[in-house]
């Protein structure tokens, strides 16, 4: 059976289930073309921003500010869904969590600073029990 994209807020937040991805992540920007393979790749008009696994912005000698952790949610969320970005987002910034929000066709996936990974884990374990 084809798993089927959720839409319904409340359905997603239930079944949010966060899984923290192995590793150290962190998020660089390049100016013009870059043959260097990425997670995920935005073009701006002020450069190209490319989130890297640490390991290699450091081989490369690539400027960084925060080392991230990602979490993954794995409910698979619909293109069409409203809201639970928002909500997600609202529940890190109360307790003062930055987040970055990456949207795949699958999944949203969170960028988090690496020393707050913990907390925003368990923020996201009661969003989801607190889903009615």
């Amino acid at each position: 059976m084809k798993d089927e994209a959720l839409v319904d807020l409340s359905e997603l937040l239930r079944g949010l289930q966060p899984v923290v991805r192995p590793g150290s992540f962190v998020m660089v920007t390049t100016n013009g073309e870059t043959a260097l393979s990425a997670l995920a790749r935005v073009e701006e008009d002020e450069g190209t921003s490319l989130v890297l696994e640490r390991y290699k912005a450091d081989a490369f000698r690539l400027e960084y500010t925060t080392v991230f952790a990602w979490i993954t949610l794995t409910v698979h969320s619909s293109l069409d869904a409203v809201g639970l970005t928002a909500a997600v987002a609202n529940t890190l910034a109360t307790l003062a969590i930055p987040c970055n929000v990456l949207a795949g066709f699958h999944h949203d996936h969170l960028l988090v600073p690496s020393d707050r990974v913990d907390d925003a884990m368990a923020a996201l374990a009661r969003l989801s029990a607190s889903a009615t």
